[in-house]
């Protein structure tokens, strides 16, 4: 058995990953039947990473929750040859005097996870999700058949360094493009949805809550970087990306073709060119490259801002583009009460996806490119995302066409729009608008805010449309009697959610109310500035612009809309309400808990696995990071405790074998609210 899962783990890294294969599908099914059959004889000798295992296992009801041990970033976009020229010299104003070479990479248009090994052996894996948190689709990327759930540990030239005690590796799931077209006639046969393009196909793919149907998928995976690495004492590892990727192809993964090594900027240039013309060559769908640093130390001197790294840069090739009708012209009002045109057009299949809606940004834009309804029009999806419309097609006017009269007023609430000097946007400042009002709720209450498990989108618009809630402070004011007025409301779930918002309420940061606030320009980096600086919103609401310019990253603009939001007396009530609710963070508070030299999570590194009783897993994280712990995704010597709730999985099992210290959810949350040892 052990012979035979050897030899159809050989054969199908000749198929999958060198495409090399050197026996026919017949011999293959052969080899994979004997040993199906013998696993079927003698199941106590089955391998759990047995190849036949990649059929895929019983469907889940949901994914949980997937911490990534190091931030799992997204990448700035390059879109012209001066942006990619920009980035290399803030590069050499960060490292003065060096002369970093470059690892370039095809930048591939699938979905980006993450997959971690433990000993050369498959653990888990995860979607990207926000960076910080994806979901557990480990039993789908099992199934994915160019995958190792074993690493080759044999080192040699291109892996000197062997095989790491832990390994996090970083890559994207694609379809190719003749298994894309294949999926979609077996679709079509069957009668069945089709895919829109082969990105789609292997998201979906991947998130199936039946790994049988996604082991049916031709889904491939790629390598291209790594998270977390721990490495066998005395081994140094890997030092640039070149190394990386040398190493992971070493230990059985496919990676990108066309990646190299470019010696500087001019050589990422011919680089990036020659990648160009070879697009549509290639056996997949590509949108640009991906430059990144290549000495590791580099990389850690420059750092990252808060959504993506310094070091890299994803330099997207020019937009396809087709011509379609511009039918109509339509005005939303967003978050912020900016009234943004969006062009409806007749559907045009562009880049893999069909089009039939692109943004128009302002006014100004339709009237510079002399957009008018009924005119024939080019549009292109930037970067191969974004649908936008690049002009009208001149020629091909009859004179029927008509200019697009851009309102003036707010087009739901009819309220006067402003345009404020120097801006190109008009916006609705009806803080009682409609529009508004449900925009700012749904974001006061995501995950970007103050993350209310179980209030989404949906609800917060019915609870709007219902009149039940007009201001983020009516949300704390929600009982569960105004919730069961509600269609398909229980019992179980509005005390769920009554439950949720109090305790929204009680683990709030400053910079995470400041955040949820809504206050145009500020994000998550700004608002973390902010609540570093000032004790309160008192405080910060207190401050004039010269101010808050003196913090970093906070220049006239940014200031004058911090300003403008506490000299609001609409804004000023608000804040009023959310003090006598009890919402009323001070800076350090959490930071002070943290420090605490007898909490009993300071300074210990906490590993979590299955469910936690009436807890989410971002919960009991922020719970933790309160208490001065820090969470890990990665089971080591090094954790200090392992929390296991229901349906605990194999680092329970590992964890026992260390002999670490092992907590139930329910002991774990009652050490929680002890909060101090005695």
């Amino acid at each position: 058995m052990q012979e035979l899962a050897s030899l159809i783990r050989y054969h199908d890294h000749r198929y999958y990953v060198l495409d090399d294969p050197e026996i026919d599908d017949a011999e293959y099914d052969a080899l994979f039947r004997e040993l199906w059959d013998l696993e079927e004889r003698h199941p106590e000798l089955t391998d759990p990473d047995s190849p036949t295992r990649r059929v895929g296992g019983e469907a889940s009801r949901a994914f949980r929750p997937f911490a990534h041990s190091l931030p799992m970033y997204s990448l700035d976009n390059a879109f012209s040859l001066e942006e990619w020229r920009a980035f290399t010299a803030r590069l050499a104003r960060a490292l003065p005097g060096e002369d970093p070479a470059f690892w370039v990479d095809p930048k591939l248009d699938g979905l980006a996870v993450e997959v971690v090994y433990e000993d050369g052996g498959f653990v888990r894996a995860g979607t990207r999700g926000d960076g910080v948190t994806g979901e557990d689709v480990s039993a789908n990327l099992r199934t994915v058949r160019n995958l190792p759930l074993r690493l080759d540990g044999r080192g040699g030239e291109s892996n000197p360094a062997g095989l790491p005690n832990l390994l996090e590796v970083r890559g994207e799931v694609i379809m190719r493009r003749e298994d894309f077209a294949r999926l979609n006639r077996e679709q079509a046969d069957a009668g069945r949805k089709t895919f829109a393009n082969p990105r789609n196909a292997a998201a979906g793919s991947v998130r199936q809550l039946d790994p049988r149907i996604t082991a049916e998928r031709p889904l491939r995976f790629y390598a291209y970087g790594i998270g977390l690495v721990e490495w066998p004492e005395g081994v140094t590892g890997w030092a640039t990306q070149q190394d990386i990727l040398n190493g992971l192809r070493a230990l059985g993964f496919s990676v990108p073709e066309h990646s190299r090594l470019c010696s500087d900027p001019g050589d990422v240039e011919r680089h990036y060119a020659k990648v160009a013309r070879l697009r549509e060559s290639l056996g997949y769908e590509i949108d640009g490259v991906v430059a990144k640093v290549d000495g590791l130390d580099q990389q850690r001197r420059l750092g990252a801002t808060a959504r993506a790294p310094r070091w890299a840069l994803a330099w997207k090739f020019p937009a396809g583009q087709a011509v379609t009708r511009l039918l109509d012209i339509q005005v939303q009002v967003g978050r912020t009460g900016v009234l943004t045109p969006v062009a409806v057009l007749e559907p045009v299949a562009l880049s893999g996806a069909m089009v039939s809606r692109a943004t128009l940004h302002n006014e100004d834009e339709i009237r510079a490119k002399d957009l008018r309804l009924g005119d024939r029009v080019v549009v292109q999806r930037a970067g191969d995302v974004i649908p936008e419309v690049v002009g009208p097609v001149m020629e091909e006017r009859t004179g029927e066409e008509h200019e697009f009269v851009f309102p003036h007023v707010c087009p739901v609430c009819a309220t006067p729009a402003v345009r404020l000097p120097g801006e190109a946007a008009w916006r609705c400042q009806n803080m009682a608008c409609p529009a508004l009002l449900r925009q700012s709720l749904v974001y006061f209450t995501s995950k970007a805010g103050l993350d209310v498990e179980g209030l989404g989108k949906k609800w917060v618009e019915i609870l709007v449309d219902k009149g039940l809630i007009h201001t983020p402070a009516d949300i704390f004011r929600l009982r569960e009697e105004h919730l069961l007025t509600l269609e398909r409301m229980g019992p179980k779930l509005a005390g769920n959610i009554v439950t949720s918002i109090a305790q929204a309420r009680d683990r709030a940061d400053l910079a995470t109310l400041i955040r949820a606030l809504g206050i145009r320009h500020v994000g998550a980096q700004t608002a973390r500035v902010l609540a570093d600086h000032f004790p309160d919103l008192d405080a910060l609401g207190r401050a004039d612009r010269e101010a808050l310019q003196l913090l970093p990253d906070i220049g006239p603009e940014v200031a004058a809309s911090i300003r403008g939001f506490f000299t609001n007396p609409v804004n000023q009530r608000l804040l009023d309400d959310l003090r006598g609710l009890g919402l009323w963070p001070r800076a350090g508070e959490q930071e002070r808990a943290a420090g605490d030299s007898d909490s009993l999570f300071t300074g210990k590194r906490i590993l979590f696995t299955g469910t936690l009783p009436d807890m989410s897993r971002s919960q009991a994280q922020k719970l933790v990071e309160q208490a001065g712990g820090t969470v890990v995704g990665a089971i080591s010597k090094k954790v200090d405790f392992v929390v296991a709730g229901a349906e605990a999985g194999s680092k329970l099992t590992k964890a026992r074998e260390l002999g670490l210290t092992v907590l139930e959810g329910v002991e774990f949350l009652r050490m929680l609210g002890q909060g101090k040892s005695s």
